[in-house]
């Protein structure tokens, strides 16, 4: 599934972002997969919306399959109603454009009317008897209509330029959406990996405890070492029994969440890829202000807010143009045909075809302050979409910043983690052969083992939150399922640069 376009990407490029970006292109007979991989603008994005339908099928996972990070995304796509939401918005502005574009063409209707009337008018006497005429008319009228507004000093086109600025910003929120809930399974994903190598950790540290303890009470037998020492070996293998239980409680608890996070019904049974030939990210490969502008020009959230403040603009357009005159053409042309009686002398049977044209110009003088109060109201939108993209450009850049801080600590303490793990391997190595000999007391040796348990802790926790900052730092720069180089790298190999 990751053999895309990921596999195409050079050696040095992240493996985490590379199963990001590559889960979109297995996914190619998914609609909103589809929309989301294929289209990394809004203005793609929406015009996929458009043709293309979601697949509306629950996927569901197969408990004896092993699942990569990229497949996970894939079914989270699927099951989302965040994402299916955003769909539809951006559909629904698609649409929404296309009925303001039809304002630009005529409307042309067909009428039939069908009538028969009886009218009655006063007559003097000495010509009707009575003191009235009768009349009486059977009418078939069919019609066609025309009615066509020819200019109206820009209003149509501001409510155009509005409709395209909102499919604009579907577009983008419907990327954002599908951004989302990557980075929710991703964070899943790596908590998960994070609680199973915790507990293998939990397990290699009951087995070094186990070790101690045979050690201890072999030096027991020997006359070289107390009970004491020996029932203090046994309680920490007890202790570590203890947290054995625990780890696997909150690895069987980071499986359901995982679940939980893809949509399926929540659940421990799911397998995942514990991508233990991974490469580590270790090198930033843009500076700060590089990824602060890649944020800024890249991020949905300041794409889509940016759409609604050329939406805001197009609606003050559309206000002010209402104060101006419109000018249109309305035209019907029918086929009248008419069986008159009246009570006295004989009319005319007609069947003629008969029209009207007008061209009218409409200019509203009065009308109580409507178009006053929303040209303001258009304003006052405008004006606070304007201090929205001010709050959400601040928020990009100081998560940016976050996001930069954090992952170079991580970083930092990925590689304290290494050097503390090789410290106290070695340590609790010579600690154990020191007290085999009698050298050292078994004091000595379970400090350096309570060294070691928290140095694979310390490692198991740098290296899943590196990988996890990393991520971080995509989704922030809003390069998360996108096709730009990534912003960390592995280590050059082989004289690679």
């Amino acid at each position: 599934m990751i053999g895309g376009k990921g596999a195409c990407m050079p050696r040095r490029a992240v493996m985490v972002a590379a199963a990001l970006a590559s889960c979109w292109n297995c996914a190619v007979h998914m609609g909103l997969a589809q929309c989301a991989g294929a289209a990394s603008t809004p203005k793609a994005a929406s015009d996929c919306v458009v043709h293309a339908l979601p697949l509306r099928t629950v996927a569901t996972l197969n408990p004896a399959q092993t699942y990569s990070l990229a497949q996970l995304i894939d079914v989270a796509e699927q099951n989302s109603p965040q994402t299916q939401v955003a769909w539809e918005r951006a559909k629904q502005a698609a649409e929404r454009l296309g009925i303001a574009k039809s304002a630009y063409y005529p409307v042309l209707a067909g009428v039939a009317a069908f009538a028969d009337s009886r009218v009655i008018e006063p007559f003097p006497e000495p010509l009707a008897p009575r003191g009235y005429v009768m009349a009486e008319a059977v009418v078939v009228q069919p019609e066609v209509t025309l009615e066509y507004l020819l200019f109206d000093f820009g209003r149509r086109g501001a409510a155009v330029d509005a409709a395209t600025a909102e499919k604009l910003a579907g577009g983008a929120n419907f990327i954002q959406a599908n951004q989302d809930v990557a980075f929710r399974v991703a964070t899943a994903y790596y908590r998960l990996l994070t609680a199973q190598e915790r507990l293998q950790a939990a397990t290699e540290t009951l087995k070094t405890d186990q070790t101690t303890q045979d050690a201890a009470e072999a030096q027991l037998q020997n006359g070289r070492a107390t009970l004491p020492d020996v029932l203090n070996a046994r309680a920490q293998t007890s202790q570590d029994v203890f947290d054995l239980e625990t780890a696997d409680g909150d690895e069987k608890i980071a499986r359901v969440l995982l679940t939980e996070a893809v949509g399926v019904e929540p659940s421990p049974d799911i397998r995942i890829d514990d991508q233990r030939d991974t490469q580590l990210p270790q090198m930033l490969t843009l500076p700060i202000d590089a990824l602060i502008e890649r944020a800024v020009a890249d991020r949905p959230d300041l794409m889509a807010q940016a759409s609604e403040i050329r939406a805001a603009d197009d609606e003050v357009r559309k206000a002010k143009a209402a104060y101006r005159p419109t000018i249109s053409l309305t035209a019907d042309a029918a086929q009248t045909v008419l069986w008159p009686s009246v009570d006295f002398g004989k009319v005319g049977y007609a069947n003629e075809p008969t029209w009207a044209a007008t061209l009218g110009v409409e200019w509203r003088i009065f009308d109580g302050g409507e178009r006053r109060n929303q040209l303001a109201m258009a304003q006052s939108k405008h004006r606070e979409a304007q201090d929205e993209m001010r709050e959400k450009h601040d928020q990009a850049v100081r998560e940016v910043w976050t996001a930069y801080i954090a992952f170079r600590a991580a970083l930092r303490k990925q590689q304290a983690a290494v050097s503390l793990m090789e410290a106290a391997t070695m340590s609790y190595s010579s600690s154990l052969e020191a007290y085999k000999y009698g050298v050292k007391n078994l004091i000595d040796v379970v400090t350096a083992e309570k060294q070691l348990a928290q140095a694979r802790l310390s490692s198991v926790s740098a290296r899943s939150q590196l990988f996890l900052e990393a991520v971080d730092l995509e989704f922030t720069t809003g390069n998360l399922l996108r096709h730009k180089p990534s912003a960390t790298q592995p280590p050059p190999q082989d004289g690679h640069p």
